[in-house]
């Protein structure tokens, strides 16, 4: 692989530098004048970040390859400027085996586009009673760190104590789909109040959420482990983490560009690609989640890409799959939301999209700072471009996209994994 010299990169927004990248390591970072046989990749204008790391995407092989498949989302996840993703277990079969996790690394490697890392299930068969076989995938080639049963809620307080006892021993983490069953059933689809009882449709409340994430901080101290709460929707829930953070116990939490956005009242137009779990939530909620993520209670954005072929999701509200579209977009709606409104500088993108994840993640050579001897995992992106969102020309094999027809100011213009360019606007490597 040639040499490649990127030039003029403005790194995390502090200033313009070169990069020289040579058999996929950064060797130099400054003023270089040249590099003979280096490939150059024009960076003026651009700013650098560390590769983008999503700790939540559902690639949904097995299983269901007419909605994703390992490579498709791959491919969608190197335009949206990622170099890791953690492939969600919630596949069929699931992941909850050595063997299915390999073949998740497996797959991944042979796309070729991204670092496609498995997360494990907690429980055989995403079922809440028993857990899988944690240790086995953490042993394995797979090296399973991040466990979660996400689309459930592992509700049973006992199994989520024996499973946070177990990953303690080797550093792994619990991803917890925080929501009480007894408090919203399967079949709440919008947020508990005033437009839920309007529209008749089924509501979840955010105590639902946020009574899940107050047990688990406390099962976390008791344990000593480590628990992370997916897609964190509520303000409730941001204080909770404020608290347990506080106390000193080891949790993490994640939030979604869609939650970070979106509002509740798009509901009423029983639009189902606005049908996601949890679901949307007020705009206090949204202020709440923005301004959390902005002081580092919550430490990351996680897309939570969740693609459904067409005849999921185009039924009535009730009856629709849970989820939307997320990877290519992630970058633009946090620098839209997060780096326009001045929450967030460019370093703090860097920071809750590739270094917080990846340490959440346990992973080696992302999330780095882009200096000598790092892996060469870097994201360049356009602060200026405007971007109109087109669901047609989604890279994904699904088009519930929520974003379409929007735009937004700041997009990603080239993807670098270790060294060899995986996207750049117009082309796809």
């Amino acid at each position: 692989m040639p040499a490649l010299l990127v030039t003029g990169a403005d790194l995390l927004g502090q200033g313009a530098q070169d990069l020289l990248v040579e058999d996929g390591v950064v060797t130099q970072v400054g003023s270089i004048r040249s590099a003979r046989g280096a490939d150059v990749l024009d960076a003026d204008g651009l700013v650098a970040l560390p590769g983008l790391v999503d700790l939540h995407t559902h690639l949904r092989e097995p299983g269901r390859e007419d909605a994703e498949t390992i490579a498709s989302g791959s491919a969608a996840a190197a335009v949206g400027g990622y170099t890791a993703v953690l492939a969600m277990a919630n596949t069929t079969p699931v992941t909850d085996t050595a063997e299915a996790a390999e073949r998740i690394l497996d797959l991944g490697r042979a796309a070729g586009l991204v670092d496609v890392v498995p997360v494990g299930a907690v429980t055989k068969g995403l079922a809440g009673e028993e857990l899988a076989e944690l240790g086995l995938m953490h042993r394995s080639r797979a090296a399973v760190r991040v466990f979660s049963d996400d689309g459930h809620c592992v509700a049973d307080s006992r199994v989520m104590r024996r499973a946070l006892e177990y990953v303690r021993a080797f550093g792994g983490v619990v991803s917890q789909h925080a929501q009480d069953p007894h408090l919203a059933s399967s079949q709440a689809c919008a947020h508990e109040g005033e437009l839920s009882g309007r529209l008749g449709l089924p509501g979840w409340p955010g105590i639902a959420e946020e009574s899940i994430v107050a047990r688990d901080v406390m099962l976390a101290r008791h344990t000593g482990s480590r628990v992370h709460v997916a897609h964190v929707s509520t303000a409730g829930t941001v204080e909770v983490v404020r608290w347990a953070k506080a106390q000193g116990i080891d949790v993490t939490a994640e939030v979604t560009p869609h939650h970070l956005l979106l509002t509740t009242d798009l509901l009423a137009g029983y639009d189902p690609v606005y049908k996601v779990n949890p679901p949307l939530r007020p705009q206090e909620d949204v202020d709440a989640l923005r301004a959390a993520l902005a002081d580092g209670t919550i430490d990351a954005v996680a897309t939570d890409h969740a693609p459904h072929a067409r005849h999921d999701k185009e039924h009535a509200f009730v009856d629709a799959a849970f989820g939307m579209l997320g990877l290519e977009t992630a970058l633009s709606v946090v620098s839209d939301v997060m780096v326009g409104s001045g929450l967030l500088d460019w370093a703090g993108v860097a920071r809750v999209m590739s270094g917080n994840p990846a340490r959440i993640a346990g992973l080696d050579g992302h999330g780095g700072p882009l200096e000598p001897g790092s892996p060469a995992n870097l994201t360049l992106v356009d602060p200026t471009a405007e971007v109109t969102v087109d669901r047609s020309a989604s890279l994904s094999l699904s088009r519930n996209n929520p974003w379409h027809g929007r735009t937004f100011r700041g997009a990603v213009h080239a993807t670098v994994l270790r060294g060899r360019v995986t996207a750049q606007k117009g082309a796809l490597a």
